[in-house]
């Protein structure tokens, strides 16, 4: 008989306890402001585009450009990594 595993029904974060997911979105998150978050989780929504990423926040292309490369410094992270991307992600949707 084949092997059959139960997907939680909230996906991947619902293996993750929400009191340990808010700790360690906060840790992860602190050195962003809150425009920098907003904009990080704007960027990641929209799959990096910088086009799409600024019309939807109403600014430049190059202060978003300006801004994701101000977080992959604060953060010390390269923000072209999918395995940092994910992680980013996740902590963002835990704030």
């Amino acid at each position: 008989a084949p092997l059959t595993v139960d997907a939680p029904s909230g996906g991947l974060a619902a293996l993750v306890p929400p009191e340990q997911a808010a700790a360690h979105a906060r840790a992860l998150l602190a050195p962003l402001t809150v425009p920098l978050a907003d904009t990080l989780r704007c960027w990641l929504s929209l799959h990096g585009s910088w086009d799409r990423t600024a019309v939807a926040l109403g600014v430049h292309r190059n202060t978003v450009r300006q801004r994701i490369g101000r977080c992959g410094e604060l953060l010390a992270v390269d923000l072209d990594d999918m395995d940092v991307r994910t992680e980013l992600w996740f902590a963002l949707r835990q704030t």
